[in-house]
């Protein structure tokens, strides 16, 4: 059994166990950091991976701002052979509409090591026809059987009263044809995220990091959410982290310097060793 149908299986075996969370990473680096702390699994972010390449989180129709298919599964490819945890990639919408291309897209992700990964059924501000958004899933389940597939709908991310029950239609209707977990975000309170968990017949992803949760994140598992993800919130954290640096110096102050990781325990995180007082 290959590296990747191992970290398959495990990652499989999360999605029927208590909840967890799936930390994003965005390089080799930021991915051993993460998998130092602990966590079952982590995850790829597309848009920690375009702001690290200096382009916006989806640059859809102009080639230059564009994240190529091919720049983020190298990052993938590099983010997954970091660690031996599962990764679940950022696979946006496929980089293509019809189904043969998210096929092929679900098939590359495999080759570059990942565990599992997200379709999402938007393109730009347009949700795709529900029943393409089907075949899409479905296509993608036929291309990689033990591939760990998340069917994202982003239907809170636009107007609509029905977005809660569209959502829970639509994730019902992805887990029909061959998903393993839902991924809904934009749900706007603790309350539709449980109704969402209840609704749908299968494990529910929440993305955090963008507004404060009450109760914090035991408050989702309560709810009934499987698994949870923070999305490119550590990667804005971290480029936020870069904005005060600069005004400190152009201040003339090194307040930002106390944030450091010493030199040492990177050094040895990185060499594969224990990091001093871990």
């Amino acid at each position: 059994m290959t590296a990747q149908a191992q970290a398959a299986r495990r990652f499989r075996a999360l999605h029927k166990g208590p909840g967890f969370i799936m930390p994003n990473a965005w390089d080799a680096g930021t991915a051993r950091l993460l998998a130092a702390e602990g966590f079952a699994a982590i995850a790829t972010t597309s848009a920690g991976v375009a702001f690290s390449l200096g382009k916006p989180d989806y640059g859809l129709d102009d080639a230059a701002l564009t994240v190529s298919r091919e720049a983020m599964l190298a990052r993938v490819a590099e983010i997954a052979a970091a660690t031996e945890l599962p990764v679940n990639a950022d696979l946006e919408a496929g980089w293509g509409d019809d189904p043969e291309t998210v096929a092929q897209t679900i098939r590359l992700a495999v080759a570059a090591g990942a565990a599992g990964g997200n379709i999402e059924d938007i393109r730009g501000e347009r949700l795709y026809d529900e029943a393409l958004a089907v075949e899409r899933i479905a296509a993608a389940r036929a291309a990689a059987p033990d591939f760990v597939l998340t069917a994202r709908t982003d239907v809170f991310q636009g107007p609509g009263e029905d977005a809660l029950a569209q959502a829970i239609r639509r994730g019902n209707l992805f887990l029909e044809a061959g998903a393993d977990c839902v991924f809904p975000p934009g749900a706007p309170d603790l309350a539709t995220i449980r109704t969402l968990a209840r609704e749908i017949a299968g494990p529910v992803n929440i993305v955090v990091g963008l507004t404060p949760i009450d109760g914090g994140l035991d408050a989702l598992f309560e709810a009934g959410v499987r698994r949870i993800s923070v999305g490119g919130s550590i990667a804005r954290a971290a480029l936020g982290l870069v904005r005060r640096a600069a005004a400190d110096l152009k201040a003339g102050r090194l307040d930002y310097a106390s944030d450091q990781i010493p030199q040492g325990e990177l050094n040895a995180l990185f060499s594969g060793g224990t990091p001093a007082g871990r």
